[in-house]
């Protein structure tokens, strides 16, 4: 039988086990971003059309050998001013390697090289020119994909390997058939210094352009005065056996200053489709994160007054329109302008399901009189409740989005300054208020939204959003547009 001691070990170790698990889910991120096997395909072609253009500018060597020739002895042959005349490569993939990274692969590349050449024997010289086809070139790359201490996403190339299948040299000149006796010699060295140069412009390549590319990914964005974007990785990009994840932190935060996130983003379940070559799961949180700076900073608080109110609307915000309605108000305050005030006394949450996105915030409203020395009298305060439809979209490559009334206005009399009034009368009103003046200025604020983390000059089309359990679907293909 276990003693006393031992008991409370036990318990302490599950505990602290099930603190170590419940710490785990404030890992999750905010945005997952999904590239499919049809992106990387994209992708292996936009680099490969880069690759070919620096493989164009590859400096050859000038090379150098000797050579024996019965009769004739020992001699040494030279290549110079070699120069790529042009570059095809048919065949790239770019493959997930579970757990590591990436691998790039590229077959059935061709080159063509031309340049002159010079042999010498004691004092006898003979050059010409040459020309040179190298055929079945495969390349192979394998990147090991990371995040650096800004959270950008990093690149590093953990190996490279080149083969060549065929080198057919046409040396010209009148005595080029010296050369040609020894031609098997000169395709192995072209093969050494092809093949070396090959993978030494493919780290080039990788170190001065996809690296950098890579670091325009935003880490923090401006969404305006009052809030920015984090969007810092919060782990390396996995690869799976069929998609490449990364994940960003995805949270909202105050320009003047930043505190921890109320709200922990629950796990991202994206769908296992290939179908488009980039999905974001995009958490609630991330949306709730920004419900909470703007209702700290108190941009959720509106004010209504007479000037935005339609011009076809015939109740007017001034105590004359309200007599029939609150007797008592004309009586006390004749013909004088009434103002609105609505507040919330918590940011309101977005729940997304499958299909819809919803909010219901409390709010408390309350009206003033404008007295005569423009002072604030005030009238009276209710309670409202609604439920609100979110719709979501994209505009270029921000996430934007816009809300409906679902529900009308619900109000309760909290308050009366100036005795009995008739609530479902002032919330008949108030609702064409809400609809006509309060909804569009929301929605005003929402066509701002906020970017999607993508690097420089990539655009997105063939959208598709969707909301799903506790976040927010949203996938695209992708183009390449350099400016």
């Amino acid at each position: 039988m276990m003693r006393k001691t031992q008991v409370w070990v036990l318990v302490s170790s599950l505990l602290f086990l099930e603190l170590l698990c419940s710490r785990t889910d404030a890992s999750n991120p905010g945005i997952m971003v999904r590239i499919t096997q049809k992106g990387l395909n994209y992708a292996i072609s936009e680099l490969v059309v880069t690759l070919e253009k620096e493989l164009l500018t590859i400096n050859l060597p000038d090379f150098k050998g000797n050579f024996k020739i019965k009769h004739l002895g020992r001699g040494e042959y030279n290549f110079k001013r070699l120069r790529i005349l042009s570059v095809e490569i048919k065949n790239s993939i770019l493959d997930l390697e579970p757990g590591e990274g990436l691998k790039a692969s590229i077959s059935d590349a061709f080159i063509h090289v031309d340049g002159n050449w010079g042999a010498r024997k004691y004092f006898v010289r003979l050059s010409g020119s040459f020309d040179c086809r190298v055929k079945g070139i495969s390349i192979s790359v394998s990147l090991g994909l990371s995040s650096d201490s800004a959270g950008r996403p990093t690149v590093t190339n953990t190996q490279c390997s080149s083969e060549i299948d065929d080198v057919d040299i046409d040396i010209s000149g009148r005595d080029g058939w010296l050369l040609n006796l020894f031609q098997s010699q000169i395709e192995s060295k072209f093969r050494r210094v092809l093949g070396d140069k090959i993978c030494e412009i493919v780290k080039k390549s990788l170190a001065s352009d996809l690296q950098p590319y890579l670091q325009t990914l935003p880490v923090i964005a401006k969404i305006d005065s009052i809030a920015g974007m984090d969007y810092s990785l919060s782990g390396s990009p996995q690869a799976t056996s069929h998609s490449l994840d990364t994940p960003f932190k995805g949270e909202f935060f105050r320009q003047s200053h930043q505190s921890l996130a109320p709200f922990e983003p629950l796990a991202i379940n994206l769908p296992d489709d290939n179908y488009l070559m980039v999905y974001f799961g995009i958490s609630d949180s991330v949306f709730n994160t920004a419900s909470q700076v703007y209702w700290e900073a108190g941009i959720m608080n509106y004010t209504i007054t007479d000037d935005m109110i339609p011009s076809d609307f015939h109740i007017r915000l001034f105590t004359s329109s309200f007599r029939a309605l609150v007797p008592q108000l004309g009586k006390l305050y004749p013909n004088m302008q009434m103002e609105l005030q609505l507040s919330t006394s918590s940011p309101p949450i977005m729940v997304f399901n499958p299909g819809k996105v919803t909010l219901s915030p409390v709010m408390d409203l309350q009206a003033f009189v404008i007295l005569p020395n423009s002072l604030r009298a005030p009238l009276f305060s209710l309670s409202v409740e609604t439920t609100v439809w979110a719709t979501m979209g994209v505009n270029g490559s921000r996430l934007v989005s816009s809300v409906n009334a679902g529900s009308s206005l619900t109000m309760e009399l909290k308050h009366s300054y100036i005795g009995p009034i008739n609530v479902p009368l002032i919330q008949a009103i108030l609702n064409y208020y809400a609809l006509n003046t309060l909804l569009p200025a929301v929605n005003e604020n929402l066509e701002i939204g906020f970017p999607l983390p993508l690097p420089r000059d990539i655009q997105l089309k063939d959208l598709i959003v969707q909301p799903s359990k506790n976040f927010l679907l949203l996938g695209a293909n992708v183009l390449y547009a350099k400016n």
